[in-house]
């Protein structure tokens, strides 16, 4: 077991587990089961149900039973962040500088103060930096994402969307570091790499104990994982710092996701297979 670069809460988990083995099984997974996925992962009963809780309130998972189990499935939104999550975590793109850029340019009235922070919290999300007050950037090939979801969360009305190109007149790669955290994504990157490096190597090795390792050693990276690509907005090589170790970092990410994915749904699909075998006999 690893030491995740930051303290891990049981929701993130949660999230995580339902994205990798729910909706092939309907959405839905029996509370038993949950509960003993999280127990794998060091994370007892009481803190398992109170993460449960808190992602229903917050209109995630529904209470259904199955075949006379309590359980829950995903709700619809749900399904659309984690499918939002797919796209950006499994098909990561980098730009090139010839691609050009998007401008996002908006304007909240004070009324709808929550809208902002809203707002700016879905452009932050799909990679966007900040040029100036209501006018963030991104590299163009985030325009049909950003389109769709904008509209999802009916943002749209607040933004006028621009393709651009850069003329002049400073340097591109400077600039790049305003108007993003490129150092605070570095900092990320190194600590899923110090996090994660020991794991693959000793699945290198061979120092393992089977499939409920893979589990648990596939929850906690892709957990860890999955917020950098939404910060990580795809910039292309020329502009980003020398050193930029973010190559290493999603190399590392695919390398742990093709020995662990087979490994870790196994044992997923047997504990929630056991869990609704107890239930109907």
């Amino acid at each position: 077991m690893t030491e995740e670069p930051r303290s891990t809460q049981p929701r993130a988990f949660i999230v995580t587990i339902y994205g990798l083995y729910a909706r092939e099984a309907g959405g839905w997974i029996s509370v038993s089961a949950l509960i003993q996925l999280m127990e794998r992962l060091k994370i007892d009963a009481p803190s398992a149900r109170s993460a449960i809780s808190r992602l229903k309130r917050r209109g995630l998972l529904e209470a259904r039973k199955v075949n006379g189990s309590a359980g829950y499935s995903l709700s619809d939104q749900a399904r659309g962040i984690l499918d939002e999550g797919d796209q950006r975590i499994f098909g990561r793109q980098r730009a090139e500088l010839a691609d050009g850029w998007l401008l996002a340019v908006f304007s909240v009235p004070e009324s709808q103060r929550q809208q902002r922070h809203v707002l700016r919290s879905r452009l932050s999300w799909l990679g966007f930096g900040t040029v100036a007050s209501g006018v963030w950037i991104a590299p163009r090939h985030l325009r049909q994402e950003t389109r769709e979801v904008l509209e999802r969360y009916e943002l749209s009305g607040f933004v006028d969307l621009f393709d651009a190109d850069y003329l002049a007149f400073g340097d591109v790669a400077e600039l790049a570091g305003r108007w993003w955290d490129l150092d605070g994504l570095q900092k990320l990157y190194g600590e899923f790499l110090d996090s994660f490096e020991p794991v693959l190597s000793r699945w290198v090795r061979g120092e393992v104990d089977g499939d409920a390792e893979a589990f648990d050693d596939y929850v906690r990276t892709l957990t860890a994982w999955r917020r950098l690509p939404f910060l990580d907005p795809g910039l292309p090589p020329e502009i980003l710092p020398r050193d930029w170790n973010g190559v290493r970092a999603a190399t590392l990410f695919d390398e742990l996701r093709e020995r662990l994915t087979e490994p870790a749904h196994r044992f997923a699909s047997s504990v929630m297979g056991e869990a609704m075998g107890e239930v109907t006999a």
